[in-house]
């Protein structure tokens, strides 16, 4: 990157971290199960509401219960279970047409992150019905109070439930791109471990990772704070400890409750202290190939870190530490080369590839420019790349470069 970027990049940053404490940051509030949501629905005065899932989580009949205790108490439950993995603007306007035509009052997201991150676009449109959906792209778009939005995750690892941000693919260009606006935070976040007991293995270790990620790159950026390094270090604490758990057993409740609880902590880490290049490719690649977002940040996290290189020793060794692999008299470089050494056996442990073989070499400009555009200048990342830096992740993780 030249130097004048760099400059831009770096003042933006200084911007926005001297700005952190004026911010109106808010942490949804916690309710443990569907008990407490419909007390607070009928406190509120709700009697129709619309439910955005997805067909694989109602397949599973994971809402039925929900369902059966808003029936229960005479709410209309509307149901949108169209949302596909990496939403669409095409899901978001299906659901909100539903909203409107049954008079809803209120959105629950029910699923993994694209499910709550279409609900989140849908109360953005409710908000904001003049506006469409790219035009919300980017930061402080939307600044409307949205209807009553509670999330209910599926998986422990998007965060989607704690942070002001919701990513969409237009249905049209495959363009991948992030909203980000405080009015997006959920105002409440339904925490209840047993409706992640059904989720696969694979699925388990995948958003895993991907709350892991969220961690560590909101702890190794240059905008933290005294709130967010401790959010994210008691999360990758969780996150070693519980994760190969739950990935081995499913059934085990307490490590779900412990990854649901590392998923938040971690979503209300970078919700202030910002992401960087994994995200930025991950979500790339996910809007070009439809590629699970969780696993694409799994495949691209160590690469990412290893380009840091001296940049992130000392805050990854601090992370080593946390996540009981050093001590603090070692050495940071080997401590931190440790700690991505272990990201690595992680990844193997769970048989998540090292590839991802949908990459085409012709689309590694255009995929570099997106990435670049989302990343710089907001992701206060400990090293600063630009479009042609960035196009070796997209390189090294080709299938036919392995």
């Amino acid at each position: 990157m030249n130097l004048i970027k760099k400059v831009y990049c770096r003042t933006y940053q200084s911007i926005f971290r001297c700005a952190l404490p004026l911010l109106p940051y808010r942490k949804p509030q916690i309710l443990n199960d569907y008990e407490a949501c419909i007390s607070l629905l009928k406190e509120k005065n709700i009697s129709s509401l619309l439910l955005v899932s997805d067909e694989s989580i109602r397949s599973l009949h994971l809402t039925k219960s929900l369902e059966n205790h808003l029936k229960q108490n005479d709410i209309q439950c509307i149901i949108y279970d169209k949302t596909v993995a990496n939403p669409t603007s095409d899901n978001v306007e299906e659901a909100r047409e539903l909203y409107i035509k049954n008079s809803c009052q209120a959105i629950i997201g029910f699923g993994g992150g694209s499910c709550i991150d279409c609900a989140k676009a849908v109360g953005a449109r409710i908000a904001r019905p003049k506006k469409s959906l790219d035009k919300m792209e980017g930061i402080l778009k939307v600044l409307r109070k949205l209807p009553l939005l509670i999330a209910i995750p599926t998986t422990a690892g998007t965060g989607s439930e704690t942070t002001l941000a919701a990513v969409i693919t237009d249905g049209k260009t495959r363009h991948k791109y992030p909203m980000n606006d405080f009015s997006l935070i959920p105002h409440y976040a339904v925490l209840d471990p047993m409706v992640t007991l059904s989720l696969p293995a694979h699925i388990s270790a995948t958003t895993g990772m991907d709350a892991l990620t969220h961690a560590i790159e909101a702890y190794i950026g240059r905008s933290t704070t005294k709130e967010t390094r401790k959010d994210a270090l008691e999360a990758v604490k969780l996150i070693f400890s519980n994760l190969p758990k739950v990935v081995e057993n499913g059934n085990d409740i307490e490590a779900r409750k412990h990854m649901l609880h590392a998923s938040f902590l971690a979503g209300s880490a970078f919700t202030k202290s910002y992401v960087g290049y994994v995200h930025a490719v991950a979500h790339s690649l996910g809007g070009k190939y439809n590629i699970a977002h969780g696993l694409a940040n799994a495949i691209l996290l160590p690469n990412v870190l290893e380009v840091y290189g001296k940049s992130a020793y000392k805050k990854l060794h601090k992370l080593s530490c946390t996540a009981g692999l050093s001590n603090d008299m070692e050495d940071e470089k080997t401590s931190a080369l440790k700690f991505i050494q272990a990201i690595k056996d992680m990844q193997k442990k769970f048989h998540i590839p090292n590839t991802i073989p949908q990459i085409k070499k012709e689309d590694i400009e255009e995929l570099a420019a997106y990435a670049d555009k989302e990343a710089n200048p907001l992701y206060p990342v400990p090293k600063l790349m630009d479009a042609k830096q960035l196009e070796k992740f997209y390189i090294q993780v080709m299938e036919e470069n392995k």
